[in-house]
């Protein structure tokens, strides 16, 4: 089995999805999940993602702690706990469905200095 976390970079503006085995599998084959540079490497590859040298130890250091955190959590019994959906019973209240007008855009042209119906004038700036 498969467990995947998602990893909002620090150093980019993308998620990373970082997947590994789970932590039961690994301890009953004598292993445990390490971040090294090789899995960094293909993390990076997989994510297309490049990180500065200078960033990969922290980098490295940052995944290992969220790997840990989440193996910590692999190791709580949930079993005498009920599974939570929903805490409203019957779903969400729903509102009713009232037309109301807004006066909104009048307010706001009010305040412009040149307008044409509904819209904004403005200077043209492109010959």
């Amino acid at each position: 089995m498969q467990n995947c976390i998602i990893i909002n970079a620090k150093y980019s503006k993308q998620l990373s999805l970082l997947c590994y085995n789970s932590s039961e599998i690994l301890k009953n084959l004598g292993l445990q999940m390490q971040i090294d540079e090789k899995l960094l490497n293909k993390l990076e590859k997989l994510s297309a993602l490049k990180i500065n040298e200078e960033k990969r130890q922290s980098v490295i250091n940052e995944l290992s702690e969220i790997v840990n955190f989440v193996d910590k959590l692999n190791t709580l019994d949930l079993s005498q706990n009920k599974v939570t959906i929903n805490t409203l019973k019957g779903g969400t209240p729903l509102r009713a469905d009232d037309e109301k007008t807004s006066e909104v855009i009048e307010n706001v042209l009010k305040n412009s200095p040149s307008h044409e119906e509904r819209f904004f004038s403005v200077p043209k700036i492109i010959e």
